[in-house]
């Protein structure tokens, strides 16, 4: 790895926020509501490339309404987690993955390039800043410092071409479980009516459009009354894609765990990936293969599929008890959490919080 060429020095600024309210809400801290003391900035010109690197207060910024994101989407971001070890030390998981994920996304939106140093630089930085928002786990515990670089086109032009500036931050927010009832088996709508992204689109980098395009499944999926969304593909509407924000994998009697291949409108996840090398290495045999879903849902009902899953970095691993869809519904397996689905959750958990060996060098510790 080469040397950072940004190094986001902390501004000498006061905390925002006191131990007993830090405390408090580290106590409950449920999913993206609370927020840290510091963030990371920098910023990118055509014209002299990335600098302006600090660590600043967090709190509102100033953008111009002229601000080339406001009209044109030109936005990435990433999402990753600092998981607090036994000893005190704070390490986050595979953030090179991120880095290069990031980068690949930039590209697609015409932003400039971020390298992967300098990337996991921004990460020590507000980590070292805000280190008393790492929660304290014990075995049980799956708390975690969320932590969301983002970056968009800041500059003031309405014409229609990649910006000439580019602002990119890094915010920190504690998190409990990303679903209220917890690790449960979920109820997945399939939507007929929308697509998440379509071939030759952004589906493959992580942009704030796709997210924006999940909504309205996400509003069918409750009227129906099911947890989350499962999007088919936009060509043919017979494929499965993705969760709103998670890959998903299914695995069968005789040991295969399929997941859906990457078609450039999947995000590659970076838990996807992991869990491809965990299941290889307990004995499963990967397969990315084109899911189509009436076949997954007579797999289902024969037996042949006993488990399915979805995964991203802030559900980790969530089983998936039953599909919903116009004209019916159908149970996963016996309606509850398979195996297979709880250990290799509890091996890449126990992993990220230094509970066992990380055997592929996946942790990187950044304080």
């Amino acid at each position: 790895m080469t040397a950072s060429s940004l190094s986001f020095p902390q501004q000498d600024a006061a905390r925002r926020t006191s131990d007993a309210d830090r405390a408090r809400i580290l106590a409950a801290p449920g999913f993206g509501e609370h927020f840290t003391d510091f963030m990371a900035h920098a910023r990118w010109r055509r014209e002299g490339g990335w600098g302006d690197d600090e660590v600043v207060p967090f709190g509102p910024i100033r953008i111009t309404p002229a601000a080339a994101v406001l009209h044109y989407a030109q936005e990435i971001f990433e999402g990753l987690k600092a998981f607090r070890h036994a000893d005190g030390s704070v390490w986050t998981f595979r953030p090179e993955k991120n880095a290069e994920r990031f980068a690949a996304s930039a590209r697609r939106l015409a932003l400039p390039d971020l390298t992967v140093e300098d990337f996991i630089a921004s990460l020590k930085a507000v980590v070292a800043a805000d280190e008393p928002w790492v929660p304290v786990v014990d075995e049980t515990s799956e708390a975690s410092l969320y932590l969301r670089p983002v970056m968009f086109a800041s500059e003031e032009f309405l014409g229609v071409r990649a910006a000439h500036m580019a602002d990119y931050y890094v915010i920190a927010s504690p998190a409990g479980d990303y679903f209220p009832r917890g690790v449960q088996p979920l109820v997945v709508w399939v939507s007929e009516s929308y697509a998440r992204a379509g071939k030759g689109g952004t589906g493959q980098a992580k942009c704030g459009g796709n997210y924006a395009s999940s909504l309205l499944g996400k509003y069918e999926a409750a009227e129906h009354g099911a947890d989350e969304v499962l999007f088919l593909d936009s060509e043919t509407h017979t494929a499965i894609d993705e969760l709103s924000g998670m890959n998903v994998f299914a695995i069968t009697k005789d040991g295969e765990i399929r997941t859906p291949a990457l078609t450039g409108s999947i995000l590659e996840g970076v838990t996807r990936s992991s869990i491809l090398r965990l299941a290889e290495d307990r004995g499963l045999r990967p397969v990315e293969t084109r899911l189509v879903m009436s076949e997954v849902l007579e797999s289902l009902a024969s037996g042949e599929i006993v488990e399915m899953f979805a995964c991203g970095t802030a559900a980790v691993i969530t089983p998936i008890g039953a599909f919903r869809f116009d004209g019916g519904e159908q149970v996963v397996g016996d309606g509850g959490s398979g195996a297979h689905t709880l250990a290799l959750r509890r091996e890449l958990t126990d992993i990220q919080y230094g509970r066992i060996e990380d055997r592929h060098g996946w942790l990187t510790r950044l304080v």
